[in-house]
């Protein structure tokens, strides 16, 4: 019985025999293309992580940190002040995006840039614009780490991540509020916890807002009485302590509350856990 041929112009037929011609391996050639797109999605969770970490780097190269000083920021405080006051709107978005960027990258200016939003926008609109700025920075941080580092950490978490998730388990929106509220544990350290466990995108975004308006509140209104700060400084240089002017016991006192408030409901919830 004569054997079936191909035709001479079938493209199948051209197609395995350059497939024959070259030594491809079908199963070769799909274990390649895996291997590959493995090492790019491997590559990609980190992306955003390292994009931060170069966003710090390139700040501290530039100079920010000299900037970003409280003396620095008392020298062009006249000036700061009138361009504020003629540019509101642009003055108050670009206050925000400043905020984000140091929270998103984790720069040391958090407190400092908080009391001079309540020097230059008064401690209500400075302090609102402080919670914007911090939770989209929070947030930010939060998605990027969630992706470099979560799947990881959960595998080998212990010791005080073990804690962590525990809380975060039991009622992850409580929690997450109570360590914002309570001044203990640095800032980073609350944006980055979440991001190793099943934390919602949702509770973060809410939990931090909420957290973080009374000490951003109470930091605003210390910058607004930093007039009355330099009076008293006369002459000298300035220093965080001469911030501390009998109107500001206001707000030590209340970071002392917030203290308090924050140790008093972290007690309330593992009283209610024990039970």
């Amino acid at each position: 019985m004569p054997i079936a041929r191909p035709k001479p112009n079938d493209p199948r037929a051209e197609a395995s025999a350059a497939d024959v011609a070259g030594g491809a391996d079908p199963a070769s050639k799909a274990a390649s293309g895996t291997v590959g797109s493995t090492k790019s999605s491997g590559l990609s969770r980190y992306l955003p992580i390292l994009v931060l970490l170069a966003a710090l780097a390139t700040a501290y190269m530039l100079g920010l940190h000299r900037y970003l000083s409280l003396q620095a920021f008392l020298d062009s405080r006249d000036v700061l002040k009138e361009w504020v006051s003629a540019n509101v709107f642009l003055s108050g978005l670009g206050f925000i995006l400043l905020y984000a960027g140091l929270v998103a990258v984790s720069f040391p200016a958090a407190s400092l840039v908080t009391v001079a939003s309540g020097f230059l926008f008064g401690w209500l609109i400075g302090g609102t614009l402080t919670v914007i700025g911090a939770t989209l920075g929070a947030t930010i941080l939060f998605l990027a780490a969630r992706t470099a580092f979560g799947d990881v950490l959960r595998k080998k978490s212990g010791g005080a991540i073990a804690r962590f998730a525990a809380g975060f388990r039991d009622d992850a929106f409580a929690y997450l509020l109570i360590l914002r509220l309570t001044p203990v544990l640095p800032f980073f350290v609350v944006n980055v916890a979440p991001a190793f466990f099943d934390v919602t995108l949702g509770t973060y975004v809410v939990t931090t807002f909420l957290g973080i308006i009374p000490g951003s509140m109470v930091y605003a209104f210390l910058g607004s009485g930093l007039d009355q700060a330099l009076v008293n400084a006369g002459e000298n240089d300035v220093s965080i302590g001469d911030l501390v002017t009998p109107e500001m016991t206001i707000a030590l006192v209340g970071l002392a509350a917030l203290a308090i408030l924050g140790v008093v409901l972290k007690k309330t919830v593992l009283r209610k856990r024990a039970a």
